[in-house]
């Protein structure tokens, strides 16, 4: 191999390994010395985690940005109904999430995992998703049990858990969903009468962390009438927000 071909060899080497690879010649030959300074070797270390924490950082960025690129527009397959029925609003369902999401999670190194800590104030779903080189992003969400339609009180966790998956991963790659297409098949139908809108899933997301920070006798109440913040209509959301933002205010027993 002539020298230009090792020196283009060398220059090809990640700055990044290069560097961290200097930083552990420089704690081993700490080590090797007979009068090894242990305080300087912690702090050494500590430095070389620090680093490696923010090169893995710095690879979750980058790789979560190309990977949104190419995360689809999921179809909402799922739906709110009132007491008589009617459909206030649409969501995509977990399974349709996980199905589109998976192969590209992998593609691009990356694992979405959730926790279900044990809380006495509700269902609590954590979402994490980790990247190959080693960070990490966790946010979480905490919901009452889903008692609508007549659920026992497993499937009430269940569908909660459920909505707490569709919320965290949601949060945490940012992907869109959109109303199914029906190719046209309502065009024949005699048109349902109109509905009150209800909010969108930002606000009622805006709504369950105001909710976190209120009394426990409050969520109750907000439950017992609403069921879940997306229930919340349109019409009522400016009030029922200002209510909730006061109440979360007031220092707690």
């Amino acid at each position: 191999m002539s020298n230009l071909a090792v020196t283009e060899t060398v220059e090809r080497v990640p700055a990044v390994q290069t560097e961290s690879a200097t930083i552990m010649s420089i704690i081993q030959q700490v080590a090797m010395s007979p009068a090894a300074d242990i305080d300087k070797m912690e702090r050494l270390m500590a430095m070389h985690e620090r680093y490696q924490a923010q090169q893995a950082k710095q690879q979750y960025d980058e790789a979560l940005a190309r990977m949104q690129e190419e995360l689809p527009v999921i179809e909402e397959r799922g739906a709110i109904r009132d007491k008589f029925k009617n459909v206030q609003s649409t969501y995509a369902l977990w399974e349709d999430i996980n199905e589109k999401i998976k192969p590209i999670l992998a593609k691009h190194g990356f694992g979405l995992s959730f926790r279900i800590p044990r809380t006495q104030g509700g269902v609590e779903v954590e979402g994490v998703l980790s990247h190959r080189a080693g960070h990490r992003e966790v946010t979480s969400i905490l919901l009452p049990a889903d008692v609508s339609g007549n659920k026992n009180a497993v499937q009430a966790v269940a569908s909660s858990v459920s909505y707490g998956k569709r919320y965290t991963a949601g949060a945490l790659l940012n992907f869109t969903t959109t109303g199914e297409d029906d190719d046209g098949q309502k065009a024949n139908q005699k048109p349902e009468p109109p509905q009150e809108p209800v909010i969108t899933s930002s606000q009622a997301a805006q709504l369950d962390a105001l909710l976190k920070k209120c009394s426990q006798a409050l969520r109750d109440n907000f439950t017992a009438k609403y069921g879940c913040a997306a229930n919340v209509y349109k019409s009522e959301f400016d009030a029922v927000s200002a209510r909730i933002t006061k109440a979360a205010s007031r220092p707690q027993e």
